[in-house]
This record gives C-alpha cells, structure tokens and sequence, in this order.
C-alpha cells in the first residue's frame, strides 16, 4: 500500500512539473476568479507552481496575494467624522439627538500571515528588481496595513525614489517601459492617497515625499503646492502656505491647485 501511495504522489508530482508556467497562471486565474484570492485549492496550485517553477515572479506574486487576503480582515466601526482613513462612511446614520453616527470599515491583520505576504512579495522583487508591479505591491500592502502612521510605507517611497533619480533604473510595469513621467506620475498618486488619509503621519509622509521630489525636480510646481497644501491643511499655517503657493506659480501661473488653494484662503481670511 505504501508503495502505491508513493508511486501516485510520484505521478502527480510529474503532472505538475509537466505544465508550463503560463499554464500553471491560467489555472491559478481561474481558480481564484471562482474562489478568490485565498480559495479552496489556491495554495496548492501556488505550492506545485512555485515548485516547478521558483523563478517565476508571477507565482510569488499570487502567493504574496494569498496570504494578504489570508491575513485580512474588515470590521465596521463607527464615527461622528465625515472621513475616516481617506474614506466616506460606507452607512451614515443619525442618534436620537440628530447626530450623525457614521460606519466606516476598517482593516485589521494577522501578523503571522501579514509576514508571510511580505516574505512573498520580496522573494517577487528579489527575483525583477526592476519590475514596478511588485514593489508597489509591497508599498501598498504597508499602507492598509499601518493606517494612520504610514512610516514603513514612507520609507519605501523615498527608498525608491532615491535608487530612481540617483541610478535611473530601466523600470517596467507589467512588461512595459516606464517612462520619467509615468513614475513622477506614480508618486503623487502615493502623495495624495498619504494626504487623503487626513492623520498627522499621513501628512507629515505626503510632506517628507514632496520635499524629496521638490529638491530632486526644483522646476515642477507640483511639488511645491503640494508644500503648500501640507501648511494650509494640516497646520493651519497659511503664511508658509502662501509662500510655496507663489513659489509654485513663480513656475507656472496657471498652475491650478496653487491659484486655487490661494482663493480658498482668501476667502477664509475674508470671513
């Protein structure tokens, strides 16, 4: 009997080397398309994958997918604010003062399981180190994960950006070329979502992140609004705000955010 058992794990240990990486991708896909993400029968496809092919960034990167959606979980809290983590309530409610009583969801994580998603991703990036995909992977996991005190998050974003401006590496995002733009373009949309967050780390990552490019890139007016937002919001200080706001439209006149955060606190000064 033993050696039946045997002689059947050794058959499909050959069925599984005998598929090719595209094949073994395309069940993965199907697999979690009728199951999800940590599914039924995902780890094993993921297991034989990585087994037959331990160079392949694409089943590490599933892995990695795996165990995020292992060790997350959604509870649904409640809040007088409008915003909670950059994001609306997903039920607003009132008490029987009239108040409003709003529910937001809100992420909590397994640690051991959290672990095993990095390790994953970093063995992704280990193996592409120029492919994009997996380090945004990394730096978005660590936003959801930290919340409101983005700090890991932080420091891969300025880790990036300083190996992108003092090696200029050849990046690509799923297989195709990044151009400068498309990266400057990456990273304020890390910038904003930082800031959308509406926490004093979160502001003080989005400020760190744009005094960085603004040192690096002293011509873009972008970063210097951004300067402008972060003293204007977050502290209320809209004399320093004034002062990146018309440095940035010393740059360009039109620039919008700058002419239009200046109105905003001509108005409140008004009043």
């Amino acid at each position: 009997m033993k050696r039946i058992l045997t002689a059947i794990a050794m058959l499909l240990c050959v069925a599984a080397s005998a598929q090719t990486a595209e094949e073994f991708k395309e069940k993965y896909a199907r697999q979690v398309k009728n199951t999800g993400a940590a599914g039924v029968g995902v780890e094993t496809i993921l297991d034989n994958w990585i087994e037959a092919y331990p160079q392949d960034c694409d089943a590490w990167e599933g892995r990695f997918a795996y165990y995020w959606a292992k060790s997350r979980r959604v509870e649904v809290i409640s809040s007088s604010d409008a915003k909670y983590l950059g994001n609306k309530p997903m039920l607003s409610l009132k008490d029987s003062l009239g108040n409003p009583v709003n529910y937001f969801e809100e992420p909590f994580f397994d640690e051991e399981y959290f672990a095993q998603a990095s390790q994953s991703i970093d063995q992704a990036i280990k193996l592409a180190p120029l492919a994009l995909e997996y380090r945004f992977d990394k730096i978005n996991a660590l936003i959801d994960y930290e919340k409101d005190s983005p700090d890991m998050a932080s420091t891969e974003l300025l880790n990036l950006i300083d190996q992108n401006y003092s090696s200029h590496p050849a990046w690509t995002l799923r297989g195709e070329t990044v151009k400068p733009e498309d990266f400057e373009s990456a990273i304020q949309e890390y910038c904003y979502t930082l800031y959308n967050k509406g926490t004093a780390n979160g502001y003080d990552s989005f400020r760190i992140i744009s005094e960085r490019m603004s040192k690096i890139q002293p011509s873009n007016p972008d970063w210097l609004a951004n300067i402008g937002a972060y003293y204007q919001v977050a502290k209320k200080d809209y004399k320093k705000a004034t002062k990146y706001y018309k440095k940035a439209l010393k740059l360009n006149p039109q620039h919008f955010a700058a002419n239009r955060n200046l109105k905003i606190m001509e108005k409140q000064k008004n009043k």
